[in-house]
């Protein structure tokens, strides 16, 4: 019965699967305009105020999450028809938030394929550990996953990690193909870096610049990490995991304002996305308000997500996420157990 529903609920995507050419130019053009627009603006607002460009910098980089969402739909040959089409956009996209895009799609690919698979962790994924995992693991390790898992480190060295570090080499074994790829990037960048740095100084640049992608980054991270991190979330060993699960019980419905839901391109709907990855962002929302099935998915809101951030370990048994305080609790009760037993 359950695997009927689970196959009727991957039928009912099918509809929202085929992208609209006229609506993804028009995405392109009210995302990259304003974006540009933006940064010439905090470029002008340098000599006015740093007040200003801080804030004009923060707007930009709404935009350019929502440039990323762009990337991001290419590289799942869910933006255009045309599979060059996405490749094409998709690396331009991938040069300027800073992502070679044969190399994330190949890792994201793979996040798709495992997520909330307890067996098939590493690859295009955060870190997670289980309670029993932690508590067997060295002191080396517990002390790396606790500053892993510190929001000061996630979402404040995450981004300068990410963008400057991760994706700047070429995974191991990966093809040529995929390979040239990141190099065409890495290329483009210090071209346009250098140009930009250039034209109209270093320091003017790095400051709008580094803003803007300080900011994106920070948000990106928290957008993933919101998506999979929540208390009810779903994991499960490789004989029990299924796809449709951990799409729509393992993935968040992330209800954010409206404003920042066209901001973050419908990622908010990451359960309908999971579910079919071949749904343009813009189409996320229809997906999930015209189908029954996925009306009680678990959701989260900008006050409720902050919750979050106490998320540290997967308990197998409660099967939910804890954090190292409830491990402390754990421990204490285990070993009251234990003197009870003992007298």
């Amino acid at each position: 019965m359950m695997k009927q529903m689970q196959k009727k609920l991957r039928k009912q995507m099918a509809p929202y699967e085929k992208p609209n050419t006229m609506n993804s130019v028009w995405q392109l053009v009210n995302t990259t305009v304003p974006f540009f627009l933006l940064w010439f603006l905090a470029y002008q607002s340098l000599s006015i105020s740093y007040v200003l460009t801080f804030a004009i910098c923060m707007i930009a980089a709404g935009f350019l999450v929502r440039l990323f969402i762009i990337f991001h739909d290419c590289c799942h040959y869910s933006f255009f028809k045309n599979r060059l089409a996405n490749k094409i956009f998709g690396t331009i996209a991938g040069i300027l938030t800073l992502f070679p895009y044969s190399k994330w799609q190949h890792n994201h690919s793979v996040h798709h394929a495992t997520s909330s698979n307890l067996d098939k962790r590493g690859t295009g994924d955060i870190w997670v550990l289980t309670v029993d995992e932690y508590l067997s693991a060295p002191p080396l390790t517990k002390f790396a996953y606790r500053m892993y898992r510190n929001p000061f480190v996630m979402f404040g060295l995450g981004p300068i990690y990410v963008f400057l570090i991760k994706n700047r080499f070429n995974r191991k074994n990966a093809r040529l193909k995929e390979r040239i790829n990141t190099y065409i990037t890495n290329i483009s960048i210090v071209a346009l870096v250098g140009l930009l740095g250039w034209t109209i100084g270093w320091e003017p640049f790095l400051i709008i610049q580094g803003t803007i992608f300080f900011i994106s980054g920070s948000l990106g991270i928290w957008l993933f990490y919101v998506q999979h991190t929540f208390e009810d979330s779903y994991f499960e060993e490789d004989e029990n995991w299924e796809y449709v699960k951990a799409a729509v019980e393992g993935s968040s419905y992330y209800k954010l304002p409206k404003p920042l839901q066209w901001l973050t391109g419908n990622i908010g709907f990451h359960h309908v996305h999971h579910l079919s990855p071949r749904i343009p962002n813009y189409k996320l929302e229809e997906a999930h308000n015209q189908t029954y099935l996925l009306q009680n998915v678990p959701t989260i809101t900008l006050a409720t997500s902050l919750k979050s951030l106490q998320f540290r370990l997967w308990d197998e048994q409660a099967k939910k996420f804890v954090g190292f305080k409830d491990l402390s609790k754990k421990k204490e009760k285990k070993s009251k157990v234990h003197i009870e037993s003992e007298l």
